[in-house]
């Protein structure tokens, strides 16, 4: 199983995403050996001016891996294809050993729930080659706001939603996609789009719901900072957008 983490100056919330994932990653521990995964995670430190790396560094099991792309597409797919390749994915033979491995995406200002690991193994062991989760923003959104996401995004089983923040699929399929498109928006949208023309088997879930940043002003031009700016965050006073 690989798990990838675009970092892009997160130095303040990348513990909260760091602990969580490790707390996914104990919660393994109920599937029985010799089922168990093997867990490689990756920190996709891109770019980063502040202190991400340093604190990336608090979690020596977890792999640093340093870009200069700017984009998160290409994070997600270099530190993916980093990762593969120590798997020994990415070689001409690779195929067969890529059907057995699971690849995880989340974010660096999120914190994916204990479950979350868990219940993607049980999907993709029941015949999903790719899951889509959901998201939850955290106490960054004020109360007004928090209700306004909540008319606007209705969450449930089979929901419509794509967020590369809780995304899991079959690492072959995702050779087979053609991997994350190299852009700084959208890279979870077209990968999808390209694993449905596929004709992947696909679950949609509301039961690992990932907790992500409220905030305004996000990493990525067009990310989920930039959809709650344009459709959420309000002036309760006047009750206009902004």
């Amino acid at each position: 199983m690989v798990i990838v983490v675009p970092v892009r100056n997160e130095e303040v919330l990348l513990p909260r995403c760091s602990s969580a994932l490790s707390a996914a990653i104990d919660t393994l521990s109920v599937v029985p050996e010799p089922e168990r995964p093997r867990v490689f995670v990756v920190l996709v430190l891109d770019q980063c001016t502040d202190l991400s790396a340093r604190v990336a560094a608090h979690w020596r099991a977890f792999r640093r891996y340093e870009i200069a792309a700017g984009a998160v597409g290409v994070a997600r797919r270099d530190g993916i294809r980093h990762a593969l390749g120590r798997l020994g994915c990415l070689q001409t033979d690779g195929a067969a050993s890529a059907s057995q491995i699971w690849i995880a995406t989340t974010d660096a200002d999120s914190a994916v729930p204990p479950n979350w690991l868990v219940s993607q193994l049980a999907l993709a062991r029941n015949g999903a080659e790719l899951v889509l989760g959901t998201v939850q923003p955290d106490d960054d959104l004020a109360a007004h706001e928090l209700l306004r996401w909540e008319e606007l995004h209705t969450i449930g089983e089979r929901h419509p939603h794509v967020h590369g923040a809780n995304l899991g699929v079959r690492a072959d399929r995702y050779l087979a996609a053609g991997e994350f498109a190299p852009v700084d928006r959208d890279e979870d949208v077209l990968l999808v789009a390209a694993l449905r023309n596929l004709g992947v088997v696909e679950a949609r879930t509301a039961l690992i719901p990932v907790l992500t940043s409220g905030r305004r002003i996000g990493r990525a031009p067009a990310g989920f900072a930039g959809y709650l700016r344009d459709h959420v965050h309000t002036d309760q006073k006047n009750g206009i957008m902004f």
